[in-house]
């Protein structure tokens, strides 16, 4: 037996008891004659302390030890005199008195520390964290989270489980159809000239299970599409995926709600998280109502400042710049910083309307109410006192607000001002860190409203059901046509998506001539028709992803920390050097040839 005992479990209890622990160096101190080693494994730290008239020889092994040697300690454990209790270890209250050590194995010198506080941990390049990935993860910080990650990934299939659920897999090796994403593609070697397909999602699968009677389904489901990375994205991830037959929109929700709500406080339970759920139940916010409130459908509902339409009020009005967008077709909207004129100078307004104009909008007017009621605006003299005084009152403005307004069409006042708020809130310290807002969008559009090469562009995918009442629409407007398609916000970070699927082939084919598939096209999925002839249920589900939902729960920057192997922003593995040439023999096994030259 290597060990009896983790670093991380010796408590006052274990006085007398002789033990063997094995772990890494983290640290050897020299103090007056005694040499202390604290030895760590992946439960924590305990410290060993050699004494060299008690036991000469291991006294001088300890000597050699290095940061990050492995090591086997023997040895007594010994309780701490109260004044000596380290509160910061869980094995604060003991030591082990040290009577034999083993050096396992040696390390050189870590190209950075494991162990550092924070602002040392930010000071290292994060493409040398990513090299040496095996040595960052015995960072407590990078340890922790693959912890809490195995652990949510546990509660999940618990809790999918207890409900009847049941764990399928789906190939990874399929058939590269037009879903959005660029496909990583797979020669088949038995095959010559085809290609498999890495799976974007197993969105096709899933329902081809659905049409195969398994009526609950679920997966851990590795998702691959060949798209950049960014902070919340990466071209590998991991998504829950689950499916359910004969359900309707709410079904899916209210089975999600649960099982987000009792996870995040089973996290809480445990100590992993600490993070206070806004509102439960979680609110289920209709798209247009988003859309007009929020000015994007991802809202952060950890703070207010909701923005307002002013559209009719300023209809003919003097100042040109609202009364022309109105006469376009456009909008005017507001929002009111409150308590704004008492942090924000100048030059932060200028960076504000920097932030408009990069989100399309041409400027971003403000009125500034000062003490006495008295408004401070380049506007207000196109405006009149009147309208003025009228905006600030339908804002609900005071002294010391500033209201910010956009003016255009819609899809450009929604998205500037949507940014606009986002930025206040940072700015205005308006948000509570260990709060946790969650909500449901619903009642999306089934299209998007900008036609794409003359055809209509799903909002969410070719899969999903139109409402019912608004089949007919799809003959004579689609753009008013609404769908079942659902979204789970968190922190206003999308971070699921579904709806509730096709299953009569005639919809499903109406859908693919109005989003303009050719005959072509349309043979890619010519195995869902053909299923969907066969008996398909009405069914739906939702794809959280795991990723980014514990990116957000631990306050991470960015779903690399979450990740035991992740890729850099040009999906590079740092680790083992992929993407790599590969042998010339290999691809002419394939029938393929390079036009980049193998270096």
């Amino acid at each position: 037996m290597l060990r009896t005992h983790t670093c991380g479990e010796l408590k006052k209890e274990d006085v007398g008891t002789y033990v063997t622990l094995c772990g890494w160096v983290q640290s050897r101190r020299d103090h007056g004659g005694l040499i202390f080693i604290d030895l760590r494994d992946r439960y924590g730290t305990t410290q060993v302390v050699f004494n060299p008239e008690k036991q000469k020889r291991s006294f001088d092994i300890a000597d050699t030890a290095r940061s990050e040697y492995v090591a086997q300690v023997e040895g007594t454990v010994l309780g701490r005199p109260d004044e000596m209790v380290n509160p910061n270890l869980t094995t604060g209250a003991i030591e082990v008195e040290g009577q034999a050590i083993t050096v396992l194995n040696e390390s050189q010198t870590p190209p950075f520390e494991i162990e550092s506080d924070q602002e040392a941990e930010r000071a290292i390049n994060e493409e040398r964290r990513l090299t040496y990935r095996y040595l960052d993860l015995r960072r407590p910080r990078v340890k922790r989270n693959i912890v809490v990650r195995h652990e949510m990934v546990r509660f999940i299939r618990n809790f999918l489980s207890d409900r009847k659920f049941l764990e399928v897999e789906t190939p990874l090796l399929t058939k590269s159809t037009p879903e959005g994403a660029r496909d990583y593609l797979v020669p088949a070697r038995q095959h010559p000239g085809t290609f498999y397909s890495l799976p974007q999602s197993p969105q096709q699968y899933k329902q081809l299970l659905m049409v195969g009677g398994i009526d609950r389904y679920f997966q851990i489901a590795k998702c691959l599409r060949d798209e950049d990375s960014r902070g919340d994205r990466q071209a590998e991830f991991t998504q829950l995926d689950l499916e359910m037959s004969f359900v309707e929109r709410d079904d899916v929700l209210d089975l999600v709600e649960e099982m987000m709500i009792t996870l995040i406080e089973h996290l809480n339970e445990r100590g992993y998280i600490k993070k206070r759920i806004l509102q439960k139940p979680i609110p289920r916010l209709a798209y247009d109502d988003v859309m007009l409130r929020y000015g994007i459908d991802k809202p952060d509902l950890r703070f207010g400042l909701e923005i307002s339409d002013i559209t009719e009020m300023v209809n003919g009005c003097g100042f040109a710049v609202f009364a022309d967008a109105v006469k376009k077709g456009g909008v005017v909207r507001a929002l009111n910083a409150r308590g704004a004129g008492d942090v924000l100078s100048r030059s932060h307004i200028d960076e504000l309307t920097e932030l408009a104009k990069k989100h399309r909008a041409k400027g971003l007017a403000y009125i500034k109410v000062k003490d006495g009621g008295e408004l401070d605006s380049p506007i207000v003299k196109f405006l009149g006192d009147e309208l003025s005084g009228a905006i600030v009152k339908k804002l609900g403005a005071h002294a010391g607000d500033i209201i910010f307004f956009g003016a255009d069409h819609h899809l450009i006042a929604e998205e500037a001002l949507a940014y606009v708020r986002l930025d206040l809130g940072r700015r205005l310290n308006m948000i509570d860190p260990e709060v946790i807002a969650l909500s449901f969008t619903i009642d999306f559009p089934l299209f998007e409203p900008e036609m794409v090469d003359g055809h209509y562009a799903p909002m969410h995918h070719m899969f999903t059901m139109p409402r019912k009442e608004d089949i007919s629409l799809l003959d004579t407007d689609p753009l008013k046509v609404k769908s079942w398609q659902y979204d789970l916000v968190i922190n206003g970070n999308e971070t699921a998506g579904g709806s509730i699927r096709i299953h009569v082939p005639d919809i499903q084919q109406k859908i693919f001539d109005l989003i303009g598939f050719s005959e072509e096209d349309e043979k890619n999925f010519a195995h869902m028709l053909e299923a969907f002839r066969y008996g398909a249920p009405p069914h739906g589900g939702m794809a959280p992803g795991i990723d980014r939902i514990l990116m957000l729960l631990l306050d991470e920057p960015n779903i690399r920390e979450v990740m035991a192997f992740p890729k850099t922003g040009d999906g590079s593995d740092l680790v083992i050097g992929a993407p790599a040439f590969v042998d010339p023999k290999q691809l002419k096994e394939l029938g393929i040839q390079s036009l980049t030259p193998n270096p």
